[in-house]
């Protein structure tokens, strides 16, 4: 059972702006006043295609795939929210709390993937809780220890505690519940997407604390961490508005290890924080300024990992 991949898949935006759906409860998002929206695009595809160049010059694998102008799909960038790749070949695909994000799901992908000779033995389909108003948001709802079998959740608007659980019994998880907020307008709202402050790799979890308010629940959370052998790094509520929360650990070539984030959430990490990383894994980050600007999420929610077995 791996932790990380060196395979990842990411969609290159054609209609990239702040979608107005997420922004609701997406403390995080911004729109980009005096810009057109072309030219926010077009500064989201040179963001993308850099980052996706410094991806592939380490040895990483990245499968690009090209967004459809329609339907109008704004947060394609971000695929990692609707679909999970797991190493036994099964699939899951999740329920989007906004609309225009359910048609991001895309049955064409699947197929380029079996082209590619990825093996997809099952899909494990949540996505008609959309139906009741219930949501929960693949990878960035779900951060998954794949090696201890445990599933990290903070309960949001995006995260259903129920769909947690099914999920947890269908793919063979325990689940590591929790409440994360942030303040906004001076008071505590829950974070959208767990993924936002916390990330978790083969060694090392890189994790808000201050965002857990509940005592019970933030000891809980550093249990299962240290009983699995996790070094802890902690950031600040500070932190996180730079995404460093949101970051990726990925194999490239001669199996080196990486995590990646954006330029924003590298600059805002202490020297003790970055020598932290760097006893598990290099640095590789890049300029997201735009994609986290409009979009709200940065270099994590833009990789979804591929553990697919091969045929």
């Amino acid at each position: 059972m791996k932790q990380i991949t060196n395979t990842i898949l990411m969609v290159r935006p054609v209609g990239f702006r702040a979608n107005e759906q997420t922004a609701v409860n997406n403390y995080y998002q911004k729109e980009l006043e005096d810009i057109l929206p072309k030219t926010v695009n077009a500064r989201a595809q040179k963001e993308f295609d850099e980052f996706v160049e410094k991806l592939r010059a380490v040895g990483v694998n990245v499968i690009v795939i090209e967004d459809t102008e329609k339907p109008d799909t704004p947060d394609s960038i971000f695929p990692n929210n609707w679909i999970s790749f797991h190493e036994n070949g099964d699939i899951g695909l999740y329920p989007m709390f906004a609309e225009n994000r359910r048609a991001e799901r895309r049955e064409d992908i699947l197929f380029l993937l079996e082209n590619q000779n990825f093996e997809i033995k099952n899909i494990i389909d949540y996505t008609s809780a959309e139906d009741e108003g219930f949501f929960l948001e693949g990878t960035g709802s779900l951060l998954l220890d794949r090696v201890n079998r445990k599933a990290y959740c903070a309960l949001s608007p995006r995260a259903d505690e129920e769909l947690v659980i099914e999920f947890c019994e269908d793919f063979e998880y325990t689940p590591v519940i929790f409440t994360a907020n942030q303040t906004v307008d001076g008071g505590r709202k829950a974070i959208y997407h767990t993924n936002v402050m916390m990330a978790l790799g083969e060694h090392l979890a890189i994790i808000c604390l201050e965002c857990i308010d509940d005592k019970k629940e933030r000891k809980n959370v550093i249990a299962h961490l240290k009983e699995d052998g996790k070094e802890i790094i902690a950031i600040t509520e500070e932190q996180v508005s730079k995404f460093a929360g949101n970051m990726l650990q990925v194999e490239g070539a001669n199996g080196k290890k990486y995590l990646v984030m954006s330029a924003a959430a590298h600059q805002s990490l202490t020297a003790s924080q970055i020598s932290a990383i760097e006893k598990h894994s290099t640095i590789l980050s890049s300029s997201l300024d735009t994609i986290e600007t409009c979009g709200g999420g940065s270099a994590r929610c833009m990789m979804a990992e591929v553990f697919l077995p091969k045929k």
